[in-house]
């Protein structure tokens, strides 16, 4: 497997100060406190934690208010992606490269499908029968076991219920979690956290929904796409 994205831009390291908002955090780089764009809305309670060493990637722009991403932490020792905009385009260098099995037959590669109200990731299409494709990111891993939600998602239930109804009118329809790090052995809905979204999830199993996922390992300025791993529902 040879997928992998890497980090744009300079990146530097500093130390959680405190998350402001869900979108924003304060890090102590050297002597300067730095407010920084957290792209995570999750709730990061076990991984964002005051003092916590954390990865910052400058971001050069006259129209945003702060000038560098939260974009990973290290944590139990390894380097743990934040952006939850990273898994999209893992997964998109996967398609591309065809090191997700599951998909090779697909040549033809859509981002951002808008399907009746509904927006998914990817639509794939070869002549046969198209799929939608969710991508999820997960950075929530306990005793080996990644878990997603790590805050309740409506949206996420939507979307699972949105991929039913894409497979009872003819399509394929899957949704893939992207572990954003490389201590999980299997991945598992959070039920504590989310009872719906692990029903939502359970239910569109049922009706033929595939559910697949895999961990990824951030090193340097790279994130690079690893082995599947089992779905226990």
């Amino acid at each position: 497997m040879v997928s992998l994205i890497r980090i744009e831009g300079k990146t530097v390291e500093g130390v959680l100060v405190k998350r402001l908002t869900r979108f924003s955090a304060l890090v102590r780089v050297e002597d300067k406190i730095i407010q920084s764009f957290l792209p995570n809305p999750g709730r990061l309670r076990e991984l964002l934690t005051p003092g916590a060493e954390v990865i910052l990637r400058e971001v050069a722009s006259e129209k945003r208010k702060t000038s560098h991403d939260l974009i990973g932490v290290y944590h139990e020792g390894q380097q743990v992606s934040l952006d939850a905009r990273a898994p999209n385009k893992l997964v998109l260098e996967a398609l591309r490269n065809k090191d997700l099995p599951m998909f090779v037959q697909y040549t033809g590669i859509e981002p951002e499908h808008i399907y009746g109200h509904t927006r998914f990731d990817f639509f794939l299409r070869d002549g046969q029968k198209p799929c939608m494709l969710e991508v999820k990111s997960c950075t929530l891993v306990r005793n080996g076991v990644a878990l997603f939600p790590d805050a309740k998602t409506e949206r996420g239930a939507r979307h699972l219920r949105d991929l039913a109804k894409a497979k009872n009118e003819g399509y394929r329809a899957c949704v893939l979690f992207i572990v954003q790090r490389d201590d999980a052995r299997t991945f598992s809905p959070n039920h504590e956290t989310d009872p719906e979204f692990e029903e939502a999830l359970k239910q569109a199993v049922r009706q033929g929904v595939e559910v697949y996922a895999y961990r990824s390992v951030f090193v340097g300025d790279r994130i690079t796409l690893k082995e599947e791993i089992p779905v226990e529902l």
